[in-house]
């Protein structure tokens, strides 16, 4: 899969290189501030209670 979204990334090494670190980025930022608070509220990650 990482192959295939490698090969229609355009341009040459450098630019293929950027736009994936760009889009790793966005990723990132989108999980953060959307996802992850979306959910969190509807999983428990309370660890006092584990060991016990």
């Amino acid at each position: 899969m990482y192959g295939w979204i490698w090969r229609l990334l355009p341009g040459n090494l450098a630019v293929r290189v950027f736009t994936a670190a760009v889009l790793v980025a966005l990723v990132a930022v989108v999980l953060w501030y959307f996802v992850f608070p979306w959910i969190e509220p509807r999983i428990s990650l309370d660890p006092t209670g584990v060991g016990r």
